[in-house]
């Protein structure tokens, strides 16, 4: 709890110094901090909140869950699709669910996976047999961009393996929306 809390102030200091590194820009909004207290923050800014690079915490969490990874024990979303675990499901039909991320990345952050694993710990392992519910992942990111209102813009994320921080090993795809996407990311 309290790497995430420190995480969190370490996120909120690097929003608010890019902030202020750009007060000269015309367009601003205001926005509340941390302490409730009021800061000026550009427009381009405003997306900031919601897109953070990968720390050296994110990295090493990635790593260690690579040397557990086909070792075969539950993975959270395991859990998830069992009901253990609780989450806000979007969407789901008999081989895939989709539920919002507890971390989101941007305005709209919703998660899809195939409810049977099959050894798609990543997109690294698939195979030809794997071709129908990789096409369903995709179709079903339409449905929830659909759903989300935001079809006219969003992007489809999957990270593989440690050097682009997954987390969890069992595949899942990030369907994020509701706010201008840039180019290059990261």
């Amino acid at each position: 709890m309290a790497a995430m809390a420190s995480f969190s102030l370490l996120r909120n200091f690097a929003v608010t110094a890019r902030a202020f590194s750009n007060l000269n820009t015309p367009q601003t909004v205001f926005c509340d901090f941390v302490n409730y207290k009021r800061y000026l923050i550009p427009l381009q800014s405003r997306r900031s909140l919601y897109r953070v690079g990968a720390t050296n915490n994110e990295e090493a969490a990635a790593k260690a869950a690579a040397v557990i990874a086909d070792s075969g024990t539950p993975t959270i979303f395991d859990k998830i699709i069992a009901k253990e675990i609780s989450s806000t499901i979007v969407y789901e039909d008999e081989k895939v669910i989709a539920f919002r991320d507890i971390n989101p990345q941007a305005p709209v952050h919703v998660l899809i996976i195939p409810k049977l694993r099959d050894g798609l710990t990543m997109l690294g392992k698939a195979e030809a047999r794997h071709g129908e519910i990789l096409g369903h992942l995709l179709y079903t990111a339409k449905i929830v961009a659909e759903k989300e209102g935001i079809l006219d813009g969003f992007r489809v994320v999957i990270n593989n393996g440690p050097d682009a921080c997954q987390s969890v090993y069992h595949l899942h795809l990030h369907v994020l929306g509701g706010s201008q996407m840039k180019w290059p990311p990261g």
